[in-house]
């Protein structure tokens, strides 16, 4: 009886005993797991704070940026306070309004500084000091006016208007603030040109330098082929996509008869040329002009594109001449000239042997000569279409006039230009019409 007694209270104590190491084991695991827990928040904790310190860090050296920056922003600041005071009171603008009333047109460049000054002395509301600006930015679409479109955009920007500045108008920093954003996804954006770029302007038939200077090293905004080729200028060019009246077309029947007369009547002057890193350019004193059914057109200059971007019944030429002209009332007339492979041609002798080679400013090579009526064909029998610029912005309203008769170049001279392709594929016709004389 005791035995069994016995072995009833040992069983019960092993039983306790294992309850008890039951008991601790459940509670040291929990307790692990707590440790666990609290460890993985205190390193959490440590990350958060290494990244807070990291992002204060980056904040105070971005504010001592722009410390910096602040410095020559405000000497900016007291000298407009200073020109703005020194027109206050209206006598300048009063004198050069004077001086242009006389005047039937103002130029891209007197538009815009005549908005200036009436923000000036008016105040960024003053409705004409927008009108100029938007009228000078409309000039300078026209040429390679990259200053004047600069400050037709930040003039109506400061104005209130809603407008897209172009990124090499921007200061430094907002530039660099620009690509930034790029590179991490945005989309690019447009002012005008855009352009950057212009096809027929005066100075710069393509969106470079003015000549007066050297050309600044830019992102490119526009080209030929790759990332920024003409399939996709539409990014950054809305009309280059949209418009319904683009060039250049594939020129075939039926055709449209047309009465309208054109005579060239183009004078020697100083040779002036410009590789703008686009084409062959050269620009034309004044004085030559074309005449559409007695309306005078003055020249402004001509360029080359490789091979033609007009197509004669589906076929392209070599190369094509685009000479282009601006009326008094700034409408644009380009005479094509298509460009056939066969022998010679002595005018593009003269100018292959003097033009630049590289892209940069405009040259004016000594006691050289030349008159651009020296690439026109002898007959004008021509087709005409309403148009647009064939570069960025593709600005329409351009009325253009593709001559029938071809003016050869030789094999060796079109190996020579400087450019392998620079030529906009052909357009839809969107229900125009092609007229012949």
């Amino acid at each position: 009886m005791k035995r069994t007694i016995f072995e009833v209270i040992l069983a019960l104590a092993l039983i306790g005993a294992g309850a008890f190491g039951w008991t601790n084991l459940k509670g040291n695991q929990k307790a692990t797991a707590q440790l666990t827990e609290l460890q993985a928040a205190s390193e959490e904790a440590t990350k958060t704070v290494g990244e807070k310190e990291a992002a204060i860090k980056a904040a105070e050296e971005e504010m001592s940026a722009l410390r910096e920056e602040m410095v020559p922003l405000e000497s900016q600041a007291q000298q407009l306070a200073a020109v703005k005071a020194a027109m206050a009171n209206g006598a300048t603008l009063a004198d050069l309004e004077a001086a242009y009333k006389s005047q039937k047109t103002l130029s891209a460049e007197r538009q815009v500084g005549l908005g200036a000054l009436r923000m000036l002395t008016k105040g960024a509301d003053d409705p004409v000091a927008v009108e100029s600006f938007r009228k000078a930015l409309k000039a300078s679409e026209l040429g390679d006016r990259k200053n004047t479109i600069c400050a037709a955009q930040i003039g109506l920007a400061a104005a209130g208007e809603k407008i897209a500045i172009l990124p090499e108008c921007l200061p430094k920093s907002a530039k660099g603030k620009a690509d930034k954003g790029e590179k991490a996804g945005a989309e690019e954006k447009d002012g005008h040109s855009k352009d950057d770029g212009h096809d027929h302007g005066k100075d710069g038939g393509h969106g470079k330098d003015d000549g007066k200077g050297a050309p600044e090293k830019k992102a490119v905004h526009w080209s030929y082929e790759g990332e920024m080729g003409p399939e996709r200028w539409g990014k950054e060019f809305p009309t280059c996509a949209k418009g319904k009246s683009q060039s250049p077309l594939d020129i075939r029947g039926p055709f449209v008869k047309t009465r309208t007369v054109i005579t060239t009547d183009y004078k020697e002057g100083p040779l002036k040329m410009l590789n703008n890193g686009h084409t062959i350019q050269v620009n034309v004193p004044a004085g030559s002009k074309l005449r559409i059914d007695g309306i005078a057109y003055d020249l402004l200059q001509f360029h080359f594109h490789r091979p033609s971007e007009e197509k004669i019944d589906g076929k392209p030429m070599a190369m094509v001449v685009h000479f282009v002209h601006k009326n008094a009332e700034g409408k644009l007339a380009v005479v094509g000239v298509l460009l056939k492979e066969g022998n010679e041609n002595p005018g593009i002798k003269t100018l292959w042997a003097n033009m630049p080679m590289e892209e940069g400013p405009e040259v004016t090579p000594e006691g050289v000569n030349f008159n651009p009526a020296n690439l026109l064909p002898r007959e004008f029998d021509f087709y005409s279409y309403e148009g647009s610029l064939t570069t960025p912005p593709c600005t329409e309203g351009v009325r253009f006039f593709i001559l029938k008769s071809t003016v050869n170049v030789a094999k060796e001279q079109v190996n020579a230009f400087p450019f392998k392709r620079n030529a906009r594929p052909v357009q839809e016709l969107n229900g125009r019409e092609i007229s012949t004389n």
